[in-house]
Formats: C-alpha cells, sequence, structure tokens
C-alpha cells in the first residue's frame, strides 16, 4: 500500500469514527482530502472497497497498536498496563454509529474486523501471561487460554452493555480498577508486589 493510499483510508477513517460509515460520502471523503473525486476514484473503485480496506486496518488509525507494544520488550507488568492503556485508546474512539453502519451494511466486513480485533487482544494478553508466568510473578497454574478469553469476553462486553460511560470506561479510575482486579487474578504475591511499585511510580508521575 503506497504512502498516499494510506492517508486516503486515514481520513476516511477519521470520518467514519467521527460520523458512522452511511453518511460519510465519496464527496465528503474527497472534500476532506482536498482532491475532486475524480482523483480519488484512481486509488480506490467505490465506497464498498474503501470500507474493506479501512476495516483491514482499522487498528492502524488508532494511537496504539498492541504488537507494538509486544515488540518494545518491556517488563511484564509495565507491558500489561500498556496494554490495557491501548485497549482503553481503542475504546475511547468508539463510536455506536460506525459499528452500527458496519454491522447492518457491511455484516462480512463488521465479522471480518470484530474477528480481527478479538483475536488481537486474545493473543497480546495471552503472550503476556506466558511471559509473566516464565518470570515467576504470574501464577503457574493459571490456564492462560482461558484466562485471555475471558478478558476479551469482558472488553466485548464494555461495548455492549449500559452499565457504564465510554467516559467512565476511559477514566483512570476504571483502568485502575481493572488492573487491580487482573492482577489480583493471575498474579503471586511477588508479582502483585511488583505490580503496585510500578501503579505508585505512575501515579506520582501523573500527580
Amino acid at each position: 500500500m503506497n504512502q498516499e493510499y494510506q492517508h486516503i483510508i486515514g481520513k476516511a477513517a477519521e470520518l467514519y469514527n467521527k460520523f458512522g460509515i452511511r453518511s460519510v460520502t465519496m464527496d465528503d471523503i474527497a472534500r476532506e482530502l482536498g482532491m475532486s473525486k475524480k482523483t480519488l476514484y484512481k486509488f480506490v473503485s467505490n465506497k464498498e472497497d474503501l470500507v474493506q480496506d479501512f476495516v483491514v486496518h482499522f487498528d492502524k488509525w488508532g494511537k496504539c497498536n498492541m504488537r507494538d507494544i509486544i515488540d518494545r520488550n518491556l517488563d511484564t507488568i509495565e507491558e500489561l498496563i500498556e496494554l490495557i492503556r491501548c485497549i482503553t485508546e481503542v475504546l475511547k474512539n468508539y463510536n455506536p454509529a460506525t459499528y452500527y453502519d458496519l454491522k447492518k451494511y457491511y455484516l462480512d466486513y463488521y465479522r471480518q474486523w470484530r474477528k480481527e480485533r478479538r483475536n488481537n487482544i486474545y493473543l497480546a494478553m495471552k503472550e503476556n501471561i506466558v511471559k509473566g508466568k516464565s518470570e515467576g510473578i504470574y501464577r503457574k497454574e493459571i490456564d492462560e487460554d482461558i484466562v485471555s478469553r475471558v478478558y476479551v469476553s469482558r472488553i466485548a462486553n464494555c461495548f455492549a452493555n449500559e452499565m457504564f460511560t465510554i467516559s467512565e470506561l476511559t477514566s483512570w479510575k476504571f483502568i485502575r480498577e481493572m488492573l487491580i482486579y487482573h492482577i489480583h487474578a493471575i498474579a503471586n504475591q511477588n508479582g502483585i508486589s511488583l505490580f503496585y511499585q510500578k501503579l505508585k511510580v505512575i501515579e506520582n508521575q501523573s500527580d
């Protein structure tokens, strides 16, 4: 994918995430890009193809990427904190209209996107648990497959329930409680101690 087409998808993603997919026309995208619709069609055949590429590259337009975090080789606790912050950034960009349009008008693409995103979260959390077990800070007896799938299920439910607003879900207070909840479920005493040390540093830096 060349750089100019990346820019086109990125601009389309901004508009889709802000206004929903259905209401954003190719004219709107061309206008935001500062090009004619004729020029836009040199890069993409139709709106459906653009939506498909938007889905394929969806997570690249967020403010973080879970694979990038894992590749940084942070220590296990720091990696977990950054992963959960990353997931929170996804929630911040959540627009019900975008997902509604995707599910209603582009069902195959919606299923593709949902499967890919859930798999990305699952793999990242599973790798973190395996890493923590090897370092002796997570409990050896936990099943990383089951725990990771449970975590993905909890995240998916965040999009569907009405118990919390998006601002509540993305607040530090909520992130902190979810981190504590998760750590106490998977870590041994050494891991819990390390976590609170890291948490204290983070909160002191934010004061």
